[in-house]
C-alpha cells in the first residue's frame, strides 16, 4: 500500500524554475504539492485548501502568506497556520534542494 512506503525526499521542480515570490502546483506520485519560494528559500504544503480544495500553488502570495484563488482564506506558508480559520491548516513538508532539484520530504 502507498501510505506504508517509507519516507523519503522526492523530486518536484528544477530550483531555478521558481523565482522568488512564486508559487505553484506539483504533482508527484498522484500527490498534489504547493510549492513556494520566500526569498531564495523553497517550502510546500498540500495543494488542497480545506475550505473547498482550491490549488493553493495559483494563489496570490504575499510576504509569507498564500491567499487561496477561490475564497481567499489565507496560510502562513511556512507554518500551514490558517489565518482565516486556525482550526482548518495545511499540512508543510520538509524542503531541500540537492543538484538543482528541489525536493520534497513525505
Amino acid at each position: 500500500m502507498a501510505h506504508d512506503a517509507p519516507q523519503k525526499f522526492h523530486p518536484a521542480a528544477s530550483a531555478g524554475s521558481l523565482a522568488p515570490g512564486e508559487g505553484r502546483s506539483v504533482d508527484i506520485g498522484g500527490r498534489r504539492f504547493a510549492l513556494f519560494n520566500l526569498l531564495g528559500q523553497f517550502h510546500a504544503m498540500d495543494d488542497s485548501c480545506p475550505h473547498r480544495q482550491a490549488p493553493l500553488g495559483a494563489g496570490f502570495i504575499e510576504d509569507t502568506r498564500v491567499y487561496c484563488p477561490m475564497h481567499g482564506w489565507c496560510f502562513e506558508i511556512t507554518t500551514g497556520a490558517c489565518v482565516s480559520n486556525p482550526e482548518r491548516p495545511v499540512r508543510t513538508y520538509p524542503v531541500r534542494v540537492e543538484n538543482g532539484e528541489i525536493e520534497i520530504y513525505f
